[in-house]
C-alpha cells in the first residue's frame, strides 16, 4: 500500500534526540474520518505510520509497519458489522505487543465484551464523539500501550444497566467506583475523580469484590477483566 504523507513535522538531524515516538496505524473505511483521525493522533504527538480503508490491509502490513498501536473502526468492509473487533482479536493473537483501540460512533457493549473476553492486555474501546481533548486521547493511548485497558464510560454503564439485578447489593457509591474501575482507572485516579481519599476507594473496592465474589488480584488490568467477565457471565 502507498504510504500516506507524514502528518507531523520531521525531526531535524541537528536537534537533540528524543525518546521513540509511539507508532500508530489506523483503519477506517471513511476517507474523511480516516484523515481526520490521522491528524488528531499526529497533533497529539504520535507517529501515524499508515492508514487503511479496511482491517485486512492493516493486518497484512503489521510486520512492515511495526506499530505500537492499531486504531480500528468497528464497522468496515465487507459486511460493515464487526470487522474491527475481529481484526483486533487477530492482532492480539498474532502480535500481542501491539495495543488495540476500537473507535466507534456508537457504544456497543457486546463488541467490547468480545475483545476483552480474549484476556488480552493492551486493549480499549472508545466512542469517537466522547473524546473531548488531546489529553484524554493521550491518557487512553498511554494506558493501552503499557498493557492497560480503557473502556468508554457509556459502555460500562450500559453493561451494568443490562445486568442490574446481581448488582442490587452494591451501594450507589460502589457502582460509581465499579464503573471507573471497569474503565481501567487505578484507585488514585478514581479517588481524584470522585473527590475521595485513596483509602476510602480501597475500602469500597474491597467491599465490591467481596459482594461480587471476585478476588482482588491487586492489578488494575486484571480487576477490569474480572469485573467485565463477571458482568458478561451474569446475563
Amino acid at each position: 500500500m502507498t504510504p500516506t504523507p507524514p502528518y507531523a513535522d520531521p525531526v531535524h538531524a541537528t536537534e537533540e534526540p528524543h525518546p521513540p515516538t509511539t507508532r500508530v496505524v489506523l483503519a477506517d473505511d471513511s476517507l474523511l474520518l480516516r484523515e481526520g483521525l490521522a491528524r488528531l493522533f499526529a497533533e497529539a504527538g504520535y507517529d501515524v505510520v499508515d492508514t487503511y480503508s479496511d482491517a485486512d490491509s492493516l493486518i497484512r502490513a503489521l510486520d512492515a509497519t511495526r506499530p505500537d498501536l492499531a486504531v480500528l473502526d468497528i464497522r468496515m468492509p465487507p459486511t460493515f458489522r464487526d470487522e474491527g473487533v475481529r481484526a483486533g482479536i487477530v492482532i492480539k493473537r498474532t502480535h500481542p505487543r501491539v495495543g488495540v483501540l476500537l473507535l466507534s460512533q456508537y457504544a456497543e457493549p457486546e463488541y467490547a465484551a468480545d475483545l476483552l473476553g480474549t484476556g488480552a492486555h493492551g486493549v480499549g474501546y472508545l466512542v469517537k464523539d466522547r473524546i473531548a481533548s488531546l489529553d484524554e486521547l493521550r491518557d487512553a493511548v498511554e494506558r493501552i500501550t503499557t498493557g492497560g485497558t480503557v473502556i468508554d464510560e457509556a459502555i460500562v454503564r450500559d453493561l451494568i444497566a443490562r445486568r442490574h439485578d446481581p448488582l442490587t447489593s452494591l451501594t450507589a457509591r460502589e457502582v460509581d467506583i465499579l464503573t471507573l474501575m471497569a474503565e481501567g482507572r487505578a484507585n488514585r485516579a478514581i479517588a481524584a475523580s470522585l473527590f475521595l481519599s485513596v483509602a476510602t476507594v480501597e475500602k469500597h473496592t474491597t467491599s465490591i469484590f467481596a459482594k461480587l465474589g471476585l478476588e482482588d488480584t491487586g492489578t488494575t488490568h486484571r480487576r477490569v477483566l474480572a469485573v467485565l467477565t463477571w458482568l458478561d457471565q451474569s446475563t
